[in-house]
């Protein structure tokens, strides 16, 4: 149980209570525990009764729960409200325009619990005849429906940001468009994209929304003003431009970026010292503007550091930046090496030769050729690598090394699989021919928690592998990897000197941000790689650079940010330590 898991419980303790109609006090204690709980490093899971009580925000009551919670995985308390009140009226919450009291409106006079069932009632028109209502409610609440099924899809990093990439020229080629950029989720790197967010400011504001909402793509216009329109695209993603003038800039691209829970945070802190922040910028006490042409000004004018994006969840960052020890977090040119890509000696679709080239134009200083074994579940088993091939293949990398000598860093790799039982699909003999050791799971992740955990940590402890390459096995946007018990993870991988990666494919993120950062403050080491088998895939680094940027990693953290140096000596002191066994 994570602290994150922690605070969702907590919140929706919170909305059932709010639609039930309990005592607004005991509600709000609720909703600051879920916001407090976000912000603390501590496991909470881990700690006394005694303990949970010496922490902000957490008191007797609460701190039962979550012992409760922690020791049993179920909690008395929420069981008996959701008994009262149905839990999928927390759905309902998720519509425009449809708060606790609304929610409960429905539930009470028409039985509804459902989003079927709203959608339902709004189409035939019985939600206008209640109390506060009419035909503008019901309607609005029908385009947050509609708008919400369509929102449900989430879409990769990459096909996200192509899609707003394309408009963000167009608009930007625009008579008077003087700047624009990227905002929301997609700017936070946030592992899968809801909806796109462009900010820009432009002479004539009304003539940029006019070519916005008129392009031939344009499905329906959700919404049409001066500084904001919202458009619906054939494809189903839906796209926000907002416009200030250029002087209001940096506190709009602030306030679109988000997240919501920082900008509430900020607002706060804001409050505090006496301005009140909006997307157009400050105003004083004595109603004086403070205007911010350049995002930065922003953090400036509360004495606070420029917190990157990607740090902007409302985890801490403006209580560190406050303190001023926000870390220096890590960016892609820190990346010295690439240590997980995949050649045409397995399923990679390049060669060795081509692999290096385009490793050396980008950059690189190092590389590791780590293709597969012979469990992975390629769809040709040709594309498996046998222990009979690596003599052949030790040749043909000795010859590439050979020819990039003094340029270009090689590495002779191998990525394993780690059986369903927990062995490695490679003897260790024939691992210890290798400099480098990626072993993954990739077959059978639904197994339960304990026999999952135990097959990891058997490739954990073995002193032959030196990284566990995407260790929950998730594939994007629908599965959340597997059930691993990863407290036991961290601990086992900073005693071993194992490992984690965070693989920048798309469709995997993993390990995910949250646990990034859980895994390094368990003084866990981490690597983030490409994994590609095309060299176009090879330019996924910067996916997982924004996963470490979001879980507060530096450079330090990172063992391939580091200096190829101090990366080959740590990799031959572990070879040393491994055949001294």
């Amino acid at each position: 149980m994570s602290n994150q898991e922690l605070s969702q419980l907590f919140n929706r303790i919170a909305n059932l209570m709010e639609i039930k109609g309990e005592n607004r006090f005991k509600i709000l204690a609720y909703q600051r525990a879920s916001d407090s709980i976000k912000t603390m490093t501590e496991d909470l899971a881990k700690l006394s009764q005694e303990d949970l009580l010496q922490l902000p925000g957490i008191g007797q009551a609460l701190a039962e729960k979550i012992v409760e919670f922690s020791q049993t995985g179920r909690l008395k308390f929420l069981t008996k409200l959701e008994e009262e009140v149905p839990p999928t009226l927390i759905d309902l919450l998720n519509v425009p325009d449809v708060g606790p009291k609304k929610a409960a409106l429905f539930w009470k006079s028409l039985g509804i619990t459902t989003l079927e069932q709203l959608e339902a009632a709004a189409k035939s028109g019985k939600l206008r005849d209640l109390p506060g209502l009419g035909e503008k409610s019901e309607s609005r609440i029908l385009t947050g429906l509609q708008a919400q099924q369509y929102n449900r899809k989430r879409y990769p990093i990459p096909e996200a940001e192509g899609i707003a990439q394309d408009w963000k020229e167009r608009i930007s080629k625009q008579k008077g468009v003087t700047r624009l950029e990227l905002a929301g989720s997609l700017r936070r790197m946030r592992q899968t994209i809801g909806d796109l967010d462009l900010v820009g400011s432009a002479d004539d504001q009304a003539a940029v929304m006019e070519f916005f909402t008129s392009q031939p793509e344009v499905a329906d216009i959700l919404s049409r003003g001066d500084w904001k329109s919202s458009v619906r695209l054939k494809s189903g993603i839906q796209i926000q431009l907002w416009l200030q003038p250029k002087e209001k800039f940096g506190s709009l691209l602030q306030f679109v970026t988000g997240s919501k829970d920082h900008n509430v945070r900020l607002r706060e802190f804001a409050l505090k010292r006496g301005l009140s922040l909006s997307e157009r910028g400050f105003v004083t006490k004595d109603l004086k503007e403070i205007l911010c042409a350049e995002e930065e000004l922003v953090y400036t004018a509360l004495g606070l550091p420029f917190i990157p994006p990607e740090m902007r969840e409302d985890r801490g960052e403006i209580e560190a930046a406050a303190k001023n020890s926000l870390p220096h977090v890590i960016g892609i040119s820190d990346i010295n090496s690439d240590l997980h890509l995949h050649s045409n000696w397995s399923d990679g679709k390049n060669s060795l030769e081509d692999i290096a080239e385009a490793a050396l134009e980008s950059g690189l200083k190092l590389i590791a050729l780590t293709d597969h074994t012979i469990s992975a579940p390629t769809s040709d088993p040709d594309d498996r690598l046998a222990v009979e091939q690596i003599p052949a293949r030790n040749s043909s990398i000795r010859k590439i090394q050979t020819q990039m000598a003094g340029k270009l860093i090689i590495l002779n790799g191998i990525e394993v699989d780690i059986l369903p039982d927990g062995r490695l699909d490679f003897p260790d003999e024939a691992l210890a021919q290798f400099d480098l050791v990626i072993a993954s799971i990739h077959l059978e992740m639904n197994q339960p928690a304990d026999q999952i955990t135990q097959r990891l940590l058997s490739a954990i402890r073995n002193p032959f592998i030196d990284i566990i390459g995407h260790p929950s096995c998730r594939e994007l946007p629908n599965s959340n990897g597997a059930d691993l018990d990863w407290e036991v993870i961290f601990n086992a991988a900073g005693e071993n000197g194992t490992i984690l990666e965070i693989n920048s494919n798309p469709l995997h993120l993993d390990l995910d941000d949250i646990r990034a950062r859980r895994a390094a403050e368990s003084g866990v080491l981490l690597a983030v790689n490409s994994d590609a088998h095309t060299l176009q895939a090879m330019g996924n680094l910067k996916y997982g650079v924004g996963t470490a940027r979001r879980a507060w990693l530096t450079r330090e953290h990172v063992i391939n940010a580091r200096k190829t140096e101090e990366l080959i000596n740590w990799l031959k002191r572990r070879k040393a330590t491994a055949r001294g066994r």
